[in-house]
């Protein structure tokens, strides 16, 4: 599968710097580079704690279910270097101070040798994927009604086989994965197959960090910024059909952006589904659903692309609600800060610039809330809980399916 997705190198960066003519100043490196994305997850997003990231992975993880005062956090760590392992398989260590409740460290691995290197593009699909069925209805906007050319209908029947539906995906929003396996002589992560496990709720990542492996010199910066507080999002239906969603303001925040799918329990059938994101162009993909620099996103805010900082509250116009039926799957994604480290330090005027190793941490806090559905009693009008606390009879789990005909795990529908 195919997307307008983008992934931008930090080597490629200052190869392109060093190599500018007239340079005041020519860098070499980084010979390793590492990179740390840290989340906090909130209401139904947070039951699938530790999920990795990728669109298939990314809706799996927003349809996970749970209760909606759930709080999770999560970590990605990656270290990529132009150096091979002195001995394969890649491996390091990220070491933490005791408030992080990690133990010794994490274990960061690569791939074993003769064994392929993971797809990390961003764009991997379940195993059991499907072609989708029936109809998207593409709409965009925070407002009461829907605006002008909406929805922008796909048949998936006049779609070729294995092709995404033209503008579908953002072009304009980057998906930035500044370390991957594909421009790394060597590469390593946490999760793995040999390591994975939930980030503590006391958690805390303030103070210094030192990550040693095979593939290069150890790095080692200390973070002032701590996890992003959880969002707390709520709807309310208005009376002219309209869904109201409220949230509570997030200081570290830079900006926001909310989405929403419908029609999920159509997915069999081959029904109409819809899909909603409060940006005020046709974004659907891309960094939306991820993580951003605070620069990014102060231009996409500019753009109306994403909701400020300040923003508290946004209108799912009714026409996406009418489409949806009864079911619509909310979910909000909150922008964090970031914080970016280097060895050795910039030298002054125009000395060379040979740098060892980079290191970027980044934040986000998201949330996902059910609307307008009572999933036995784990969801319903403004994401809280609803029906009996004990019902007669365990409602049955049923197989249903997202945007694209991706599965959605059961509970969903």
């Amino acid at each position: 599968m195919r997307s307008g997705l983008r992934f931008v190198s930090v080597a490629v960066i200052a190869a392109m710097l060093a190599a500018v003519p007239g340079s005041a100043q020519r860098t070499s490196g980084p010979k390793e580079r590492y990179e740390m994305d840290v989340a906090t997850a909130s209401g139904f997003a947070a039951m699938a704690a530790g999920g990795r990231g990728g669109m298939g992975s990314a809706l799996g993880m927003m349809f996970g279910g749970g209760p909606d005062n759930q709080v999770a956090r999560t970590l990605e760590l990656r270290l990529g270097s132009n150096q091979a392992p002195t001995s394969p398989p890649v491996r390091a260590d990220h070491f933490f101070q005791p408030q992080a409740k990690f133990g010794k460290s994490l274990p960061l691995w690569g791939p074993e040798p003769g064994k392929p290197v993971p797809r990390d593009d961003g764009n991997e699909m379940p195993d059991n994927f499907e072609r989708p069925k029936g109809r998207l209805l593409l709409f965009w906007g925070c407002g009461a009604k829907a605006g002008p050319g909406q929805p922008v209908v796909i048949d998936f029947a006049k779609v070729a086989a294995g092709q995404v539906p033209p503008n579908l995906f953002s072009s304009t929003v980057p998906r930035i994965r500044e370390v991957i396996a594909g421009n790394s002589a060597a590469y390593a992560d946490w999760p793995n197959s040999k390591s994975s496990k939930p980030v503590p709720r006391d958690s805390s990542l303030i103070g210094a960090h030192r990550i040693a492996g095979n593939v290069g010199p150890e790095i080692n910066f200390t973070l002032a910024q701590d996890y992003m507080p959880a969002l707390s999002a709520s709807t309310a239906q208005q009376g002219d059909g309209s869904v109201l969603v409220r949230w509570n303001p997030l200081q570290p925040a830079t900006g926001y952006v909310a989405w929403a799918f419908g029609g999920m329990d159509r997915g069999e059938s081959g029904g109409d589904m819809v899909w909603w994101t409060s940006s005020n162009a046709r974004e659907f993909g891309g960094g939306l659903w991820d993580w951003l620099p605070p620069a990014t996103v102060a231009g996409l805010v500019t753009k109306k692309i994403v909701m400020p900082p300040a923003q508290t509250s946004c209108v799912i116009p009714a026409e996406v609600k009418k489409a949806s039926g009864e079911m619509m799957i909310g979910n909000l994604n909150a922008f964090g800060p970031e914080a970016n480290f280097s060895y050795p330090p910039k030298p002054a005027g125009n000395a060379p610039w040979n740098i060892d190793w980079t290191a970027k941490v980044r934040f986000r806090s998201h949330t996902m809330l059910m609307v307008g559905a009572d999933f036995g009693g784990m969801g319903g009008m403004g994401g809280m809980s609803g029906g009996n606390d004990a019902p007669a009879e365990k409602p049955k789990k049923k197989k249903c399916k997202g945007p694209l005909g991706i599965p959605l795990p059961g509970g969903a529908c």
